[in-house]
């Protein structure tokens, strides 16, 4: 049954794109819905029967058939299900199938052509996305892997005719093929020296070996590896495409944040768990790498206007936090995260699409204020999505954050726990900045004038909000901690996974409880600190923009990576390319090779075209001058 699961998208995908437009709207967005419903209905019976097996059995493979046969080495296509693809599964098509029913209200308005041409790319984004969690190996997963890069592009410039969205797309594009270069030479690195690379063959021949205790042939993989994990999962130097991906269709942010591309990063650590755990170094390097984004995007999200934007640096800021886990070596905390964040991260981007959609595609959070009244189940839905992020108590991003934080903290790396605490103050603050600006307050200068233009999300849209707010508050609970009487069962699930011990124990269970404390506190001050900012003393926000113009300023313009970029790599690129290789090389050497051979040529036959006359007397006293000359040539010898 496992091929089914990447299959009914697929099936969508190629109704929508063969027959979409011939169809009613209707027709269209039911099909692309049902398909994922499907997918869900069959994961879900995979995932039951895999529960129901003995742990140390639970591994379900399917193979297709054999795809490459070269010698000794066979690799077949193979999909795999193990308790980590199962989680990834779930969450794909589960709030996958939520995005697609909100999307077919929230797409309405579009012409049927574009219409279906939507819903196409968003069935061939699940069904790529499917096959890389599902993949028993490195080249199947590599599938998956470029197809969600593919669908990015196509969905992200969705609205092409508009530059800004082009623009994005092709950035997403080229800055995921970065990572994606160096994910291809850590595969060919792990394949010459292990000769597989199925994961659990990997596995087994990576295991009984001693981590490296220096940077070796496994720590350069690794790191390899994760460079394509920071282009695919937006972490520094290779996040800079993820807040441009806001130029596409709202549904579409938060099918990338929530349940597809962005996590494929995060999933890859954790299904090669055991080689990365053989490279301390790298592991060290990811766990850096990911507090330091964490921070960098959660102190830029603070000041931002754009609602979307906010939410994008948001999702920066949560993977950090996943990357830290992983760092960690819990990976089973990076995982919990994982499929917390899809439940409040997806309510709060199509919540943030719900707003926008009632205000006629306004975004920027500076023209909105008092929509509370006239949005009711956008903004509890979206103060619940908030409330999670920002870890609240019993919330379910507050088990996960914690998580996360305690392990961080008992490994003794207390900088980088330092890091994610102060992460998550600036997390609670702008998210309720956000909460504050959007919906409380009166309406500001700029904002439509009349709260009678407004309407509250369509049944379609408030459906999935409302289930979205009931997972972000429920979700949690499937990884309570021992320290707070339940017992993890996610963490268990997930164990046999990884090949590996887990990464705490139960003994630490009072510095945990005293962490939480400190955490919860952490969240509620940062909630409180918003709220006497923007909601009692808003001038102080101003005063502060221009006490400190200098910082505010470089957060508001994202430290100038973007600038950076532009004045190190694109334009000498773009000078490498037209003054050099174009016009020096391609037109001064490659065109006047080629032109100069026809105009020899022509020059050539334009001299020999002056011997063919067409008369008869001049070919015969040519001929009579010829016979001359050969004769008094022979008659001189």
């Amino acid at each position: 049954m496992l091929a089914l699961i990447p299959l009914f998208p697929l099936l969508g995908f190629l109704f929508n794109a063969s027959f979409g437009r011939r169809v009613p709207k209707t027709v269209s967005g039911g099909v692309a819905s049902l398909v994922m419903l499907a997918s869900f209905a069959v994961a879900a019976m995979s995932v039951w029967q895999l529960a129901g097996l003995p742990v140390e059995e639970r591994v379900i493979d399917q193979t297709l058939y054999t795809w490459i046969a070269s010698g000794d080495f066979v690799l077949d296509l193979t999909l795999r299900l193990d308790p980590l693809s199962a989680v990834m599964i779930l969450v794909i098509t589960g709030i996958g199938s939520l995005i697609h029913i909100y999307s077919t209200a929230y797409m309405h308005d579009e012409p049927d052509s574009e219409y279906a041409r939507y819903f196409s790319y968003l069935n061939l984004f699940a069904a790529f996305m499917l096959v890389l969690v599902l993949g028993a190996s490195f080249l199947v997963l590599f599938v998956g892997w470029e197809g969600v890069g593919l669908c990015s592009y196509l969905l992200i410039g969705f609205w092409f005719k508009k530059k800004s969205a082009s623009d994005a797309g092709k950035k997403a594009f080229v800055v995921n093929r970065i990572g994606d270069y160096a994910f291809i030479l850590g595969t060919l690195l792990l394949f010459t020296h292990f000769g597989t690379l199925d994961f659990r063959q990997l596995a087994d021949a990576v295991a009984p070996l001693p981590p490296e205790a220096t940077f070796g042939t496994l720590s350069i993989a690794t790191l390899l590896l994760f460079i394509g994990a920071t282009g695919k999962s937006a972490q520094i130097p290779l996040y800079v495409w993820l807040p441009d991906a806001m130029e596409g269709p709202t549904p579409v942010s938060a099918l990338i944040h929530a349940a597809t591309m962005v996590t494929a990063g995060v999933y890859m650590i954790g299904r090669t768990a055991v080689v990365f755990t053989h490279a301390p170094d790298t592991m060290l390097i990811v766990a850096i790498i990911g507090a330091l984004t964490a921070l960098m995007a959660g102190t830029i999200g603070l000041v931002q206007n754009d609602i979307k934007r906010v939410l994008a640096y948001s999702t920066v800021s949560q993977l950090g936090f996943m990357f830290l886990a992983m760092g960690m070596g819990a990976f089973g905390a990076g995982i919990f995260h994982l499929y917390t964040h899809a439940f409040f991260k997806a309510l709060l981007f199509l919540g943030s699409g719900a707003v926008i959609h009632a205000l006629h595609g306004e975004q920027d959070i500076r023209n909105m204020g008092g929509l509370k009244k006239q949005l009711p189940v956008t903004y509890w839905t979206f103060l619940i999505g908030s409330l999670a992020i920002a870890g609240v108590p019993f919330l379910s991003g507050f088990f996960s954050k914690d998580e996360i934080l305690f392990e961080t903290f008992a490994h003794g790396h207390w900088i980088l726990w330092g890091i994610g605490a102060l992460t998550s103050l600036l997390t609670a603050t702008y998210m309720f900045r956000l909460v504050f600006l959007t919906f409380h307050g009166e309406r500001r200068e700029g904002a439509i004038a009349s709260g009678s233009h407004l309407h509250d999300a369509p049944p379609a849209m408030a459906f999935v909000l409302i289930v979205l707010a009931i997972g972000s508050v429920l979700a949690g609970y499937v990884g309570v901690p021992h320290a707070l009487g339940g017992s993890n069962l996610l963490g268990a699930w997930l164990e046999p996974a990884f090949g590996i011990m887990p990464a705490a124990g139960e003994e630490e269970a009072g510095l945990e409880l005293m962490l939480m404390a400190v955490s919860s506190t952490i969240a509620l001050v940062g909630i409180g600190l918003a709220a006497f900012i923007w909601l009692k003393r808003r001038e102080i926000a101003d005063s502060m923009a221009r006490s400190f113009s200098g910082l505010y300023n470089l957060l508001l313009n994202k430290y100038y990576v973007d600038e950076i970029y532009d004045a190190a790599i694109v334009r000498p690129t773009v000078v490498l390319s037209t003054d050099v290789l174009w016009r020096g090389f391609d037109v001064r050497v490659v065109d006047a090779a080629v032109n100069g051979a026809g105009t020899i040529v022509g020059a050539s036959a334009s001299m020999l075209r002056r011997l063919q006359t067409g008369s008869v007397r001049a070919y015969a006293s040519s001929l009579f001058v010829g016979v001359v000359l050969i004769l008094g040539y022979y008659l001189w010898r």
